[in-house]
């Protein structure tokens, strides 16, 4: 059953939220401070003028410069590829909601294998990551303790983390976590005109978005994309075709191709599509999902046999397709925090290097 977002967020017991934590939190989120080399920040890939997500298939990190989809490498370059297709944030405090609106921030789970839980500890794991943030100049196991490091010697952030934390040492890796996921959780849109229509406006979408709705339920798509954030938020193995660009292919939770179901909500900010942005538009999105009705893979590393059993009752046809992306239309919302801090305590250049 697909639902209206709530209108309010919950936030974990440990991390109630408050205006000072939303505010260091912003300032850490575009603050390039956090990732080893100084020159990325979550903000790089994660830009509110593309809807905290960016329009490339693949993301480039460390070592990167641009914006968006003009964003290339420097030369010379040992970086890879970030191996998979950079998510909006947009609605992640709403990660794991059931049928019933029900969720638990605390066992949210994030990234497309789902291997960490919570707005918190998703926060530092790009920190950790080579090709995302951290680079070539610290491990993996110290780079947390270099960016605490260096946080905690700039007088604006101690002055930030006490006033956020009230407590003494309040610049930590936990507090790091907790401020910026305090941020994320400001970033929702749960006023799309869908909810407006759940919420019992009949005229927010039209006759023939209506018809799409129903067409989406009746083709299957509601089998996995259902709940208000459009997730079951249950792995499934569908065959999605490589990304070209990787050396080694993506094969996904414990290797057998499974990947998180995708939210739909702003749809209108996240292509290319799928875990590895190989599919560009919702229409092949759609005539992916056609092909996987008819048993037809395009990953020679999945079989047919290995297809999610979901997948055998889908039923769509190309007729329903323009109707179907109309109603998807419906789930965005572009009233989200678009403003950019003129700058960040480091001094650094706010986002990164993307100009």
């Amino acid at each position: 059953m697909n639902r209206a977002l709530p209108k309010n967020v919950i936030s974990p017991k440990d991390n109630p939220t408050s205006p000072q934590k939303v505010a260091l939190g912003k300032l850490l989120f575009f603050d390039p401070i956090l990732s080893g080399n100084k020159d990325v920040a979550c903000a790089t890939c994660h830009h509110p003028d593309n809807g905290y997500a960016e329009f490339l298939d693949i993301s480039i990190g460390v070592n990167g410069i641009g914006f968006g989809s003009k964003r290339v490498f420097n030369q010379p370059n040992d970086i890879p590829f970030v191996k998979r297709n950079s998510n909006t944030i947009l609605n992640t405090a709403y990660n794991g909601i059931d049928i019933r609106n029900s969720y638990e921030p605390e066992k949210a789970p994030m990234f497309w294998d789902m291997r960490v839980e919570s707005l918190e500890k998703q926060a530092l794991e790009p920190i950790k990551a080579l090709e995302e943030m951290r680079g070539h100049s610290y491990s993996e196991q110290e780079v947390l303790e270099v960016v605490v490091a260096r946080l905690a010697a700039i007088p604006e952030y101690q002055r930030l983390f006490t006033a956020a934390f009230g407590e003494k040492d309040a610049v930590n890796t936990t507090n790091l976590g907790k401020s910026i996921a305090a941020f994320e959780r400001t970033l929702v849109t749960n006023n799309s005109r869908f909810d407006q229509y759940m919420r019992g406006d009949r005229s927010a979408i039209s006759l023939s978005e209506k018809d799409g709705f129903e067409l989406f339920k009746k083709a299957g798509c509601a089998n996995c994309h259902n709940g208000s954030m459009f997730s079951d938020y249950k792995e499934h193995v569908l065959g999605i075709p490589d990304n070209d660009k990787l050396a080694v292919p993506d094969s996904g939770i414990n290797r057998s191709f499974a990947f998180r179901t995708a939210s739909l909500r702003n749809l209108r900010f996240t292509a290319p599509y799928m875990h590895n942005g190989s599919l560009r538009s919702l229409k092949n999105v759609l005539e992916f999902y056609e092909d996987l009705s008819f048993g037809k893979t395009r990953n020679p590393a999945v079989s047919k046999d290995q297809f999610d059993p979901l997948v055998k009752e889908l039923d769509l046809s190309v007729k329903d397709m323009g109707s179907i992306i109309s109603f998807l239309n419906t789930l965005n919302d572009t009233n989200f925090d678009r403003d950019i801090p003129k700058s960040v305590p480091s001094g650094l250049p706010v986002a990164g290097n993307i100009r």
